[in-house]
């Protein structure tokens, strides 16, 4: 027994660092644009944020069916059925190139909507501009995100890291002599930027799809041999299982860019330290992200062997696992918070000292936010490996919208606790989704396990 309990924490860390790795690099992958449009002009960094953040929230909702094939693929694995893995792993690609396709006159028409939204004229059209051309990006970027869910449920979690990480350096390459016109290139500014993201990610798809085909060891499953194929019975599964993981993820990003919108109310100052907090936030809960996809994978296959025993033992490991690592950052925010926020500041700017004082309060409150983010994703993953995605999704959505943003409003204009209000709103949002959907899942496991 006491054998077991310290194989799976391995296990998972095996699968996990370099998901871990690959999810900051992902991050990297992002800031590239926003770091060099910062160099060349003001209003192309607003437009390229704007238009970044409107990408984004197009591509979570997609992405469920992507992240979908991680349990499906696993627990296909766990019964030992190859062809289903092929079955599922098809069908996830063509629902997110479907999606991707339909998704492109959102793009197209941005300008409009943009400045129906009360976005500046100028900010709007260089908006437009940029996502017309990285608009078409959306196809890549969901196969590429169904191809790293189809490469780690199979163990293959290390090329997932390295391709990535050559993505994130050749963005800013391209993105460096499009934007700026360097090498002989013509400066395109905010176009440069769209025209290298788009690049990158047709590139990383064509190299994730050549290794998922040609690859010895995965030339077995023959992922896009008579592509062309439809599946019924595996695309239901793969919507059914996707769709609700989409709303899920959209629900949690309009919590953030609530509690966002929330802190413009407070002041720019507030804005700007939440801003840095949340960054912070954000690279602590790529661990969680990275452990709780590795239990995705670890856990999908004991439930499609059946093991009940087993599924509970990667459950209690993975989420050991996930509580050292927030019990580190809770130690690090408490103790090095000035430090923490001042690398993100520039010292000689005269708001520095007040977006100090409020970032290093609301870092002390992070430590409570993590362990509500960190354990609310790890319950997230394992419900998804057995393929428990629905009641999930409203519990999830509940959480964020029924219990996080009222709390943010009553505490920070209420009772007058301003941004610290906000962000104690987040915690019980986060903390109320974690207890729920933890819950969820230790009284679902057992029967569902046996079921897969």
């Amino acid at each position: 027994m006491a054998h077991t309990y310290l194989t799976h924490p391995r296990a998972i860390l095996a699968l996990g660092l370099p998901l871990i790795g690959s999810h900051l690099a992902q991050m990297a992958l992002h800031v590239t644009d926003t770091v060099l449009m910062g160099r060349y002009g003001v209003p192309e960094l607003a437009a390229v944020t704007l238009a970044g953040s409107c990408f984004f929230i197009v591509f979570v909702l997609g992405s469920g069916f992507a992240q979908a094939l991680m349990p499906l693929i696993a627990i296909a694995v766990g019964k030992g059925d190859e062809t289903e893995v092929r079955r599922d792993a098809r069908m996830a690609l063509w629902l997110s190139l479907g999606f991707g396709l339909v998704t492109y006159p959102v793009f197209w028409t941005s300008g409009t909507w943009l400045l129906g939204l009360g976005q500046e004229p100028k900010v709007a059209q260089l908006a437009q501009d940029f996502l017309r051309i990285a608009g078409p990006g959306m196809v890549p970027a969901l196969l590429v995100m169904a191809l790293k869910s189809y490469l780690s449920a199979l163990g293959r979690t290390q090329v997932v890291l390295w391709v990535t990480l050559g993505a994130v350096l050749v963005n800013l390459a391209l993105g460096w002599m499009l934007i700026f016109g360097h090498w002989g290139a013509p400066e395109l500014g905010v176009r440069g930027a769209a025209l290298a993201t788009l690049t990158v990610q047709w590139a990383t798809f064509l190299i994730m799809a050549l290794y998922a085909q040609f690859q010895p060891a995965l030339r077995r499953f023959g992922l896009f041999n008579r592509f062309w194929r439809m599946d019924a019975a595996a695309l239901g599964r793969v919507f059914r299982l996707g769709w609700p993981i989409g709303m899920t993820g959209l629900a949690e990003s309009g919590l953030f860019a609530g509690a966002s919108l929330m802190m413009g109310w407070v002041s720019t100052v507030a804005l700007a330290a939440h801003g840095i907090a949340m960054q912070v936030a954000a690279l602590a809960f790529m661990l969680h992200l990275g452990l709780s996809n590795a239990a995705t994978v670890l856990a999908g296959r004991a439930s499609g062997a059946g093991d009940v025993r087993g599924l509970r033992q990667i459950a209690i490991a993975a989420i050991g696992l996930s509580l050292v690592l927030c019990a580190l950052g809770i130690a690090l925010f408490v103790s090095l918070p000035v430090a923490i926020i001042g690398l993100f500041l520039d010292t000689t700017k005269p708001e520095s000292p007040q977006i100090l004082a409020l970032g290093t309060r609301l870092l002390a409150l992070a430590a409570l936010f993590q362990l509500g983010d960190a354990m609310q994703v790890m319950a997230l993953g394992l419900l998804r490996a057995i393929r428990d995605t629905r009641v999930p999704m409203w519990a999830a959505a509940f959480s964020y919208w029924g219990v996080g943003i009222p709390a943010s409003a009553i505490l920070g204009f209420h009772f007058g606790l301003g941004a610290e209000g906000i962000w104690l709103g987040l915690c019980i949002g986060l903390l109320f989704a974690s207890t729920s959907l933890m819950a969820r899942f230790w009284t679902r496991a057992p029967r569902e396990a046996l079921l897969a």
